[in-house]
């Protein structure tokens, strides 16, 4: 059990928004069955506000015995409610309504994630913003998920019915938690499937309010269950269990491995959005103006916090230096401080274990002999701030290359020309995504054809809309979440035959 009572005050300080604190100051509980409960165990464990490390709430630490309880509860709510048989017109005014009541309580769930998560307040505001229009989208196909009619013999008429998987667990991250509860829930409900969601033990706090958003939206009981924990216990329960029909996941592609291991037991179906080591390749036609400071954001955002963030930043040999003084330029002008500053663009880490990695990534980077630019200095005092770092001096080979940092830390390496700017981007076991700057719109379709990546931006960084699929190629996923495709995930095919 833990000890420490959180002092709201203090781990909320400036926030003034009464809803932010009134939910604060409730006793967290878990969502299972339409009923708000405590864990099994009775146990409990804190969740903090990266920005000046207080606890801001005590959140139940839901365990195997727990996930059983969703599971049962869930497959209840599959086989015998109405769920999955519901009108697909209903199905979607419910989805609408998810979507209505998380725009009317965007600036509340903004302030909770920026406090529980440390991701500048901006940055929030949009990704609440994007998660509405998720179940929008959704809502959308729920009356367009079509079987087909085979041509067949006179004498036989065969048709397909698409049909929803079942039951679906949901491992959701600390970096994005309300955009990726919104690609999670909102896919597997528009199919008619039912849903267990365990929220990153870093950020459980926007889940348990959106699972208040959905019940008072009056989704049948146990359609949607919110099981907080830890990943070890919980997610593993999740990831094992034989009654539940499909996993998705997004984390560290050392953690999907796992996932995909403990999904052999019942062959349940798996999706996962892994890591990423993205190229950002700027050739030397490229708008500077536009380049230099949506590359930096490229790895900045959510303070490198991203999967897909661009922090191997490929520039042309003879163009290199000119880059890297522009970059450095725009980077001495961003400093990590108080997310909830409507001017900050970098706020904390979200955790001192994160703190601690990338700062030994740091470390790592000037060992194996890479410059900094700027940056990489340790920061002292409250809060688990990093500043924005950039490397030069960089070979492809290097481990700040070759590894996920999840930080605000770029390395810039040289390219001859755009065969070797191909073979580097390429050379990694990531595939999540890449960008190409260039003016050359031949070539902007070439490198975008040739690199390995589930998303190229060119001329721009971070574009993601509900209506085009995301995912990784190579170490960096299995599945396609967003637009159609991602229906994909959440149904299965059924072929009839009737002899007529």
């Amino acid at each position: 059990m833990a000890s420490t009572v959180p002092s709201i005050e203090r781990a909320a300080r400036g926030v003034t928004s009464a809803p932010v604190l009134d939910f604060l100051r409730r006793p967290k509980r878990l969502l299972i069955g339409g009923k708000w409960v405590t864990a099994k165990s009775g146990k409990t464990f804190e969740t903090i506000n990266p920005a000046n490390e207080e606890v801001l709430a005590l959140v139940p630490e839901g365990d195997k015995a727990d996930v059983d309880e969703a599971v049962k509860t869930a497959r209840k709510a599959y086989e015998y409610g109405k769920w999955p048989t519901i009108n697909p017109h209903q199905r979607a005014k419910y989805l609408l309504t998810i979507a209505d009541l998380i725009e009317k309580h965007v600036d509340e769930l903004a302030i909770l994630e920026t406090l529980n998560n440390g991701m500048a307040i901006s940055l929030a505001r949009g990704f609440t913003l994007m998660a509405a229009d998720t179940f929008r989208y959704y809502a959308g196909w729920a009356t367009k998920i079509y079987g087909e009619t085979n041509p067949s013999d006179p004498s036989m008429f065969n048709y397909t019915l698409r049909e929803p998987v079942g039951v679906c667990g949901q491992i959701i991250p600390w970096n994005g938690p309300i955009a990726m509860l919104a690609w999670k829930i909102a896919p597997a409900l528009a199919c008619g499937n039912v849903s267990i969601l365990k929220p990153a033990e870093q950020t459980p706090l926007t889940a348990l309010r959106i699972g208040e958003l959905i019940m008072e939206a009056d989704l049948p009981e146990g359609v949607v269950n919110i099981v907080t924990g830890y990943g070890e216990t919980a997610g593993a329960a999740i990831a094992s269990h034989p009654d539940i029909d499909k996993v998705a996941f997004t984390g560290s592609t050392e953690v999907g491995k796992l996932i995909l291991q403990a999904s052999s037991g019942n062959l349940k179906r798996v999706s996962l959005e892994l890591g990423g080591k993205s190229p950002n390749i700027v050739f030397p036609d490229a708008d500077l103006e536009d380049a230099v400071p949506t590359s930096l954001m490229g790895f900045c955002m959510l303070s490198g916090q991203v999967c897909c963030a661009g922090t191997r930043v490929f520039v042309q040999s003879d163009f290199h230096d000119r880059f890297v003084d522009h970059l450095t330029h725009y980077a001495s002008k961003v400093k990590a401080g108080d997310p909830l500053d409507a001017s900050t663009m970098v706020g904390p880490l979200v955790s001192k274990e994160q703190f601690n990695r990338v700062n030994g990534y740091i470390g790592t980077g000037k060992n194996e002999g890479a410059k900094t630019a700027i940056g990489g200095q340790v920061r002292t005092g409250k809060g688990f701030f990093v500043d924005p770092t950039i490397f030069t001096d960089v070979k492809n080979s290097m481990k700040i290359a070759r590894e996920e940092i999840f930080g605000p830390v770029a390395a810039v390496i040289p390219f001859k020309d755009e065969n070797d700017a191909v073979f580097q981007g390429n050379d990694t076991t990531y595939g999540l995504a890449a960008a190409v700057w260039t003016r050359d719109v031949s070539r902007a379709f070439r490198v975008a054809r040739a690199i390995k990546a589930g998303t190229v931006w060119v001329n721009c960084y971070n574009n993601i809309d509900p209506i085009s699929p995301f995912g990784g190629y190579k170490q960096s996923g299995i599945g396609r979440e967003l637009g159609k495709h991602s229906l994909d995930l959440y149904t299965q095919i059924k072929s009839v035959y009737v002899k007529l």
